[in-house]
């Protein structure tokens, strides 16, 4: 029967929803449709998935194609479905065995000549695919970010042309394992020992990192607000590996992805006192968006630093 099922990911937030790429070849004029709440983005695969297999060379089935992203009602964006739409093609034209797809998950962008480039949120499919006792495929520049989940195998390859070979099992792909070298210990905080005077700002620090307490700093600007604010994660114990990985989860939402040298790093945000409310959470848009086009953004985050102020003055908070 020419029909495929290929398990990905589609990202809601910092989560990564179940999505099952069902790919069907039937009778008739040839023709290939993409449906299941795709935009544009996605529906676009339909070039870039023809021209990849082609010039990866396969043979690109001319017959009826529909290609079903399940469930129908869940938003879909971004190239990350053309590995699962390319593999769903060639599984259900007998390129490659169905008996290869079972407990494996695939995300991936694909270039016109076949090679694959990475995509946004690999940490939280990694994550999402161990819960489901799946392994994870995925491009190279996605590898050691989505292996730091140590929760599910990650094998990454550079093209098409490996990940049929993978699954064919003629060249068996690697599983890519974390990088030791990875420590929180490294980071690089601003001392509270620069700060000179200050004594009683200094103590309330101390106080608040200590019994996790709430701070406010209420002062002029130009008094030391931002400076002894960026201090604060400094003297707050290292992250454990579960904020660190929902930490790591959220900046992998941005387009070069997340910076493994920043693994265990408690994120801090200082936006301009001049910031609006409407500015700081955005609105009408989906918020790894706003962290995208504005540095001042906040969201999840273990230290919140908000100015405001209609005589110049400022608050910080800490919660």
């Amino acid at each position: 029967m020419p029909l495929a099922l290929v398990q990905s990911r589609a990202l809601t937030g910092v989560h990564a929803a179940a999505v099952a790429v069902e790919c069907d070849l039937g009778p008739g004029l040839p023709t290939f449709a993409v449906v299941g709440l795709a935009e544009t983005a996605v529906k676009e695969s339909r070039d870039r998935v023809r021209s990849a297999i082609q010039n990866s060379g396969f043979e690109f089935p001319a017959r009826r194609m529909v290609v079903n992203l399940a469930p129908a009602d869940l938003p879909k964006d971004g190239g990350r479905f053309d590995l699962p739409i390319a593999i769903g093609i060639l599984a259900a034209s007998g390129q490659v065995p169905l008996k290869a797809l079972e407990n494996l998950e695939m995300i991936g962008e694909l270039a016109l000549d076949g090679s694959l480039r990475p995509v946004t949120g690999a940490l939280s499919s990694s994550l999402a695919a161990g819960s489901a006792g799946r392994a994870l495929l995925l491009p190279v520049g996605n590898a050691v970010e989505a292996a730091l989940a140590r929760s599910a195998p990650v094998f990454a390859c550079r093209n098409l042309a490996e990940a049929v070979a993978h699954l064919r099992g003629t060249q068996k792909l690697a599983e890519t394992t974390p990088h030791d070298s990875i420590s929180a210990d490294t980071v690089p905080y601003p001392d509270l020992r620069d700060v000179r005077g200050q004594e009683t700002a200094k103590r309330a620090l101390i106080i608040a990192a200590v019994g996790g307490h709430h701070i406010l700093l209420s002062g002029p600007p130009g008094t030391g607000k931002s400076m002894l604010a960026m201090r604060l994660p400094g003297l707050l114990p290292p992250l454990r590996r579960s904020e660190a990985l929902e930490v790591a989860a959220i900046h992998s939402l941005q387009s070069g992805g997340f910076d493994v040298q920043r693994w265990g790093q408690r994120p801090f945000r200082s936006p301009h006192h001049s910031a609006s409310s409407v500015a700081l959470v955005g609105g009408g848009c989906d918020f790894h968006q706003l962290k995208l086009h504005s540095d001042n953004s906040c969201y999840n985050t273990d230290i919140l630093a908000q100015t405001v102020g209609p005589f110049g003055g400022s608050w910080k908070k800490f919660p």
